[in-house]
């Protein structure tokens, strides 16, 4: 591919304002000329038609010149005049123009043209009405994260015109989705999010369900050595010596008795860890609980909302969590349930294989 001269790259990007600015100057020139021939002239009744084109060029090079003056002018330019509004001086200077036109047409003429304009306008009048309704209800604006997956659309709003609504990806491409798409489709907004100050997390670990059991005399006191578990072991402690003295002689038997699980004491101290963390929003929802036991494990969800919306510090502090569970997990007891790999079915079969050729060799000396 050949390379543009900075002479061609200059055309090529402002070609643009310099056909606005041309048809700008077109039509005022055209305006005046009508304004000098006056009434008598027949021609008086086409003003609103040039206005229309002053209009709309004047406002397509403000675009181009906006829009060349980098994001932040760009967002400006959205703020003070949004797509549909550039758009209703023009369609009233045609509508009047048209109307100027068939004054003394007969009436079906006059619904002819009505009809005519209402089928070049279509897509347009469409836009128009569903610009209007994100404006007055805000829902959407430059700089909101949404998601719409059915048009593979999912980053930062970053342009909200009368047709269109450009979306910047989060791998840098660009999504250019019909305005009224946002009206009649359905998409997710994460403004509430960003607004809200917190970010959610909603991960579980799945848990190998043969490893859950009730703690011995001795667990319980090596347990005791996390500061957190303190206060709910002796919780737990009064509250179950209470329960099982209502027993009277049946709670002799072990099997009648409530004791303390290894897991509902890791369920209680991942709850303690999360509610001194200075990273978890302690305002907000903040859940560990028990799913339904699936053929991968025993989930326990943990879910709770960070302090920041930040993308990368979420990431962050939700590693940093899940770093430490794992690690804390074998002190109660409790392993994380896993698939076996290759690495697994070697370690299993190989000493059966090998017994396997013992006992061959074994019979083959036995024989005569």
């Amino acid at each position: 591919m050949t390379r543009r001269s900075p002479k061609t790259r200059f055309f090529a990007l402002h070609y643009t304002i310099m056909i606005g600015a041309l048809s700008l100057v077109s039509g005022a020139w055209a305006v005046i000329l009508l304004l000098e021939a006056g009434p008598s002239g027949g021609w008086f009744s086409l003003i609103p038609t040039a206005c229309a084109l002053v209009l709309a060029n004047a406002w397509s090079l403000a675009d181009g010149w906006f829009v060349r003056g980098g994001n932040r002018a760009a967002k400006l330019w959205q703020v003070l005049l949004p797509g549909y509004l550039r758009f209703v001086p023009v369609l009233g200077a045609t509508i009047s123009g048209a109307v100027l036109i068939l004054g003394d047409a007969p009436q079906s003429y006059r619904l002819i043209a009505a009809a005519v304009l209402m089928l070049i306008f279509q897509d347009t009048l469409l836009s128009l009405v569903a610009s209007v309704q994100i404006s007055s209800s805000d829902i959407i604006r430059v700089g909101d994260w949404v998601e719409m997956p059915q048009l593979n659309a999912d980053g930062d709003v970053i342009d909200i015109a009368l047709h269109t609504v450009k979306v910047q990806n989060w791998d840098k491409t660009i999504t250019t989705i019909p305005t009224k798409r946002f009206i009649t489709d359905p998409f997710k907004n994460w403004r509430g999010m960003q607004e809200s100050g917190g970010r959610r997390i909603k991960r579980a670990l799945f848990l190998d369900q043969t490893s859950v059991h009730f703690l011995s005399d001795e667990e319980i006191a090596r347990l005791r050595r996390f500061m957190l578990l303190d206060e709910y072991l002796d919780r737990k402690n009064q509250e179950l010596r209470e329960w099982n003295a209502k027993l009277a002689e049946h709670g002799k038997e072990a099997v009648n008795t409530r004791r303390i699980t290894n897991i509902g004491s890791f369920r209680a101290y991942v709850e303690h860890y999360l509610r001194h963390n200075p990273n978890i929003h302690q305002n907000m929802t903040l859940l560990v609980r028990q799913l339904s036991p699936t053929a991968d494990g025993l989930p326990l969800e943990i879910y709770c909302f960070t302090t920041t919306t930040a993308w990368a510090e979420y990431e962050r502090i939700q590693g940093d969590i899940f770093d430490y569970l794992l690690a804390v997990l074998p002190e109660f007891g409790l392993s994380l349930y896993q698939q076996p790999s290759g690495n697994d079915l070697r370690a299993g079969l190989l000493p059966s294989s090998l017994a396997g050729e013992q006992r061959s060799l074994n019979t083959d000396a036995a024989k005569p």
